[in-house]
């Protein structure tokens, strides 16, 4: 008996010990579980925080501002009061001061050590009453002499190496238009004042003589390669008619157009195509009565003209066309005005900026398409009368009224960037208005950068739009009829099937929506567009007509397999519209619909378009949305669908009341993981849409979104330079726009779901 006892004990503790051991290693499970979730919640965490703060390391320097370092000054290398212009070496080793008696003068860019000098060949006995500045990438300038005539000279420098390897300078003068000065005054009276143009096409000289007579002539000289011999033929004229009392002309770069400044406000413009017949286009006032211009100045590629006042005002004009080759010189933005009157402005060489400097001696860098200030910085006492940007843009010198020089590098590497020039409509040279555009690299050198993601972010939603539009009934609808009324045996087949198309990859959708639908919904649009708005149509007739059925024939049809019979019907909807879709062209559309909505309806036309994404990426987003809808209306427990329908709820009403209210958090998740697969798609948008920038919400026309544009540009991006940080810009904006919404998406998620707990 004791032996029993005994042995039931040690069966006991057997299984005791046996119980404890699993539960031991159960709650070591569950704790060691919970850390590795706890873990990988961080990992998460900390991985999307690293990719926000890259991101934002990447785009942060764009809205810094610019650091001006290494400043001084010093006494200028020559008599003041002389200067005509100033130039600088891209390396700023070296400060080229050319002055108003032909002296060109090399000194050290930061402490004005005069190095070197040269002169111009001006001829003996004639003075210089004028002088003028060219393109500033020209590097010419022009002498107006008291007897007519004009020197022509490009000043620049050489470089070599020495046997040490040391960097050694030359002065180099040249003369684009001969050796030779130009008669621009037949009749011999001092030119006062001057404005020159010199390129690869001819050199065109302006100018006002001292009776008040304004001149022109164009020179282009012919040099035989093999002799060396010079041939110079010059086209000139007198500009008639012209104003009375001239105080300042300009040249555009392309040589073609002439701004005069006349009386204190007065501009005249004229084409100078034709240099012996030069033809007045119009005369603009470019202040209000009561304000006076003190400087003008061309813009680097010679569009805008930059325009500086005596109340500090800074304003840019521009032609703009109005109808066919008619243009107007309009005002398109004005910028941060100086603190006193404008004495100087100063364009840079390569870019759509430019320096202003003032009576109070103040010195203010401003960039004209972001319509930046940049910064205003006060360097004397004195007004600054000559200012100069090096070839790089990345340092000014400036020289004032007391013959002292200021110097000082500059770091502005990103000054087309504001908020304004990336969301705001922007007026860009040679546009008839102001419009949202993205173009980042151009042919020639005059380009304006055009970086406004505004189209992009258009573009963005509008493919998001239209493929939900596509995906959400298909998906909802198609889930909420698997997972309620669907057979077991079709659902064990459908769920399986659009899980696994959500796997097929987007390249492969993206180049059969390219090359495969775009051409079939241009040559049966018609047809098309019928599908799509008899679609629900059709399965309304369908349903109507099987439920007039006899009933032997419906109840032979088992529960749950109604859908197949939509099979047939589906194929049938779609053969007739094609089929009927050709004769609707030939009938109404003259035979093309595409032609007929471009050239008669006025609605652009694009093959690859809003239509065709809204196909492509609706069926890439489908089988997310089916998949996690489908699993929120299934796990609805069967106790509540028993329970309405117990209660005498017919099968709808416990759809509509029990099912979709209590699988609305899940449905609406499956809807805002939709949104983001929609919004973040790549491929198929790079192969289905044209990739065209453009602001247009209709369905017919393509779009460029953000993913996009940074997929097909970011290889070609400099690394650290606007453009590649403007994608990173890009990558930020899809972050925050997915961040926003599914943190709104869990917000309305855990509402959801606390308001229906109870049900």
């Amino acid at each position: 008996m004791r032996s029993t006892q005994a042995s039931e004990l040690d069966t006991r503790s057997l299984v005791a010990a046996s119980v404890d051991r699993a539960m031991g290693r159960r709650l070591w499970i569950d704790r060691s579980f919970k850390q590795l979730m706890s873990v990988g919640g961080l990992g998460v965490i900390v991985a999307v925080s690293a990719i926000f703060f890259y991101l934002a390391s990447v785009v942060v320097p764009l809205f810094t501002p610019p650091t001006v370092d290494h400043a001084t000054q010093y006494a200028a290398p020559g008599p003041s009061g002389q200067v005509a212009a100033l130039q600088a070496d891209e390396l700023l080793e070296e400060v080229v001061r050319i002055q108003t008696d032909g002296e060109v003068v090399y000194a050290s860019f930061s402490k004005g050590e005069r190095q070197a000098s040269q002169r111009v060949a001006l001829p003996e006995g004639a003075q210089v009453s004028a002088t003028a500045v060219g393109d500033r990438s020209s590097r010419a300038l022009a002498y107006g002499l008291n007897d007519g005539r004009v020197v022509v000279a490009r000043v620049g420098f050489k470089t070599s190496f020495d046997s040490d390897a040391r960097r050694i300078i030359e002065p180099e003068i040249e003369y684009p238009a001969g050796q030779d000065p130009i008669v621009l005054d037949p009749q011999g009276r001092a030119i006062i004042h001057l404005a020159m143009q010199s390129g690869s096409d001819g050199t065109t000289l302006a100018g006002a003589t001292e009776d008040n007579r304004l001149l022109i002539s164009g020179i282009a000289v012919e040099r035989n390669p093999i002799t060396g011999a010079e041939t110079v033929e010059a086209r000139s004229g007198e500009v008639l008619p012209a104003p009375s009392d001239i105080r300042e002309i300009a040249v555009e770069f392309k040589q073609r157009e002439m701004y005069v400044l006349a009386g204190a406000r007065e501009l005249w413009r004229y084409d100078i195509t034709d240099k012996a017949a030069p033809v007045l286009l119009e005369k603009v006032e470019l202040v209000p009565e009561g304000e006076r211009v003190t400087a003008i100045t061309m813009l680097s590629g010679g569009f805008s003209l930059i325009v500086g006042t005596d109340r500090g005002r800074i304003i840019q004009w521009f032609p703009v066309r109005e109808e066919g080759t008619r243009f107007r010189l309009t005002q398109i933005r004005e910028f941060e005005p100086m603190p006193s009157a404008i004495v100087t402005l100063e364009p840079e060489y390569h870019r759509k900026g430019f320096m202003a400097s003032d009576t109070q001696g103040n010195l203010g860098s401003y960039f004209a398409t972001s319509k930046r200030q940049l910064f205003v910085r006060a360097l004397s006492d004195q007004p600054l009368v000559r200012l100069a940007y090096p070839p790089r843009g990345n340092a000014y010198i400036a020289e004032d009224a007391a013959g002292k020089v200021y110097v000082a590098h500059v770091e502005n590497d990103y000054p087309e960037v504001s908020f304004y020039a990336i969301w705001q409509k922007v007026w860009y040279e040679s546009y008839e208005e102001p419009s949202y555009v993205w173009q980042s690299s151009a042919a020639n050198a005059d380009f304006e950068p055009k970086f406004s993601l505004t189209p992009l972010t258009f573009g963005t939603l509008k493919a998001a739009f239209y493929a939900m539009i596509v995906a959400v009934p298909l998906a909802l609808l198609g889930a909420i009829y698997t997972a309620y009324f669907m057979s077991p045996r079709v659902r064990g087949f459908v769920k399986p099937t659009i899980e696994v198309m959500e796997a097929l990859p987007t390249v492969i959708l993206g180049f059969l929506a390219g090359l495969w639908l775009a051409p079939f919904v241009e040559n049966n649009l018609a047809g098309v567009l019928l599908i799509i708005l008899t679609f629900p149509l059709a399965f309304f007739i369908a349903a109507w007509l099987f439920h007039l059925l006899p009933d032997s024939l419906r109840l032979r049809v088992p529960p749950g397999w109604e859908a197949a019979l939509l099979i047939p019907v589906l194929l049938l909807q779609i053969w007739a519209c094609l089929a009927i879709g050709h004769p609707i062209e030939a009938a109404l559309f003259g035979g093309d619909m595409p032609n007929w909505l471009s050239n008669v309806a006025g609605i652009k036309f694009e093959q690859r378009n809003s239509l065709v994404v809204g196909i492509a990426m609706g069926f890439a987003v489908t089988p997310a949305i089916f998949s996690i809808a489908e699993d929120a209306v299934f796990s609805v427990p069967k106790h509540l669908t028993t329970g309405s329908l117990a209660l005498g709820a017919t099968p709808w009403q416990t759809l509509t009341r029990v099912v979709l209210l209590t699988a609305s958090p899940g449905i609406f998740s499956a809807v805002m993981i939709g949104l983001g697969r929609a919004v973040g798609e790549t491929m198929i948008v790079l192969m289905a849409t044209g990739n065209t920038a453009v602001m247009d919400f209709s369905i017919f026309t393509g779009f460029r979104t953000l993913s996009a544009n940074i997929g097909v540009e970011m290889p070609e991006a400099g690394v650290g330079e606007t453009h590649y940080r403007l994608l990173f810009l890009s990558a930020l904006v899809l972050f925050g726009f997915t961040f926003v919404v599914n943190t709104l998406a869990e917000l309305v998620r855990q509402r959801l779901r606390q308001r229906y707990q109870t049900i």
